[in-house]
Formats: structure tokens, sequence, C-alpha cells
């Protein structure tokens, strides 16, 4: 589970986010939703640590992230998978290569042991055999899958999905969206998805956030 309390981020003299509260569940796809520059993408970025907020609190099963200096926060990020809303693959490396690079950075697993780690994930997303491809290979919702197939190579316990259907058409969007309807239910995650989306909305909103101007109009559920 992860709290969020009283967040305020500002940007010059812009006043984004205007203290947002919320509880995102375990087990649930929590989603974050509103127009563009309500500050669903921005409240994101607070709660994983890409932003420092000026005021406000985020705990992750009741530990004070915020207060957290760099090396206090190493042991909750290894703990966070993230899919960006461009993919983020490096281009220059193949899938396998991609799945596995947050492995090289946190774990000392060997080398056969991350391949098997790529190939378990891989088959999680319907990509078996793609391990030696490279993203310029791959469509735009298969780039997406090897995001979620990275996003969950450190087992995390918590997931951040940030416009995961943009850019795909709706059929490709609603294969991504059961992805991580599942992988959040079959490993009792806390997932969290800023979208756009109202298919995703009905979809798989456990639990919705509502954004306005930077500001909390509502939550609950479908």
């Amino acid at each position: 589970m992860i709290e969020i309390k009283e967040i305020n981020k500002t940007f010059g003299d812009k006043h984004v986010l205007k203290g947002i509260s919320s509880v995102f569940k375990q087990g649930m796809s929590n989603l974050i939703i509103g127009g563009s520059g309500s500050g669903k993408t921005t409240l994101l970025k607070c709660i994983v640590g890409l932003h420092e907020p000026e005021k406000g609190e985020v705990l992750y099963s009741n530990e004070n992230f915020t207060v957290m200096d760099f090396e206090q926060r190493i042991p909750i990020r290894k703990e966070i998978g993230m899919l960006f809303q461009n993919s983020a693959l490096f281009d220059s490396m193949t899938v396998e290569e991609n799945i596995i690079f947050p492995l090289n950075l946190f774990t000392e697993m060997s080398l056969s042991e991350k391949r098997d780690r790529a190939n378990y994930c891989l088959e999680k997303v319907n990509l078996v055999n793609t391990n030696k491809l490279f993203p310029s290979e791959l469509s735009g919702g298969m780039k997406k899958r090897v995001g979620i197939a990275r996003a969950i190579t450190m087992q995390p316990k918590y997931l951040f999905c940030d416009e995961p259907n943009s850019g795909l058409d709706p059929k490709t969007s609603i294969v991504i969206d059961e992805l991580i309807q599942d992988i959040t239910q079959e490993n009792n995650i806390t997932t969290v998805v800023v979208t756009h989306d109202m298919n995703s909305v009905m979809g798989i909103g456990d639990n919705i956030l509502f954004l306005y101007s930077g500001e909390k109009k509502w939550q609950g559920s479908n």
C-alpha cells in the first residue's frame, strides 16, 4: 500500500499540485486520471521520487519515503517497477539486454539466472523468442510489453505506469490493460497507472483518483 498526504508541488509561480491526499491499495490497479495539465504525471513523479514535493508525505507500507536521503531510499527503489510513457527502451540493446538491465544494477545474479528471469518475464507478457530482437524491430505494442517485462524483472512490490496506452490502437490498449491487471492480481502488488484513456478506467479501474487543475476532485471505484 502507498499513502500520500497533502502533496504540494510548484514550478516557479505555478502551483501544480494542491494538497493531494490518497491511498493506493495493494492488489489493485489504482488509476490517476484527469485532463492535460491536471497534475497527474507530476504526482506520479513525486510518488516515485523523481520530483520532490515542497510539502506533504509519501509513505510506502507506512515508511516515510519523503524524509529519506538517497541511500535510505535505495531499498524501496529496488521494490519499484516503472513503465514509462514511451517505454524508454535502449535502442542499442536487445530485448533481453533491456530486461536484465535492472538486474545488472541491483543484483549479483549470474548471467544464466538473469537470462532465466528475462525468459520468465517475456513469457508473462507473451513475447517468447524475442530475446535477440532490437527495439527498432518491434511494434509499438510489443515495445510496451517489453517495457512491462523490464518493469517486473525485479519482482517489484510497486508498479507504476505512465500513460501505458499512449499511441496504441484500441485493440492493443486492451491487451496492455489486461497484462497490467493480471500482473497486479497474480503478484498482489500495488499498481498505480496514470491515464487519460477512459476504456482503461472502465476496464481496470479498481481505485480511481480524479485530478483537476492540481486538485483532488473525486476518488472511488467503478
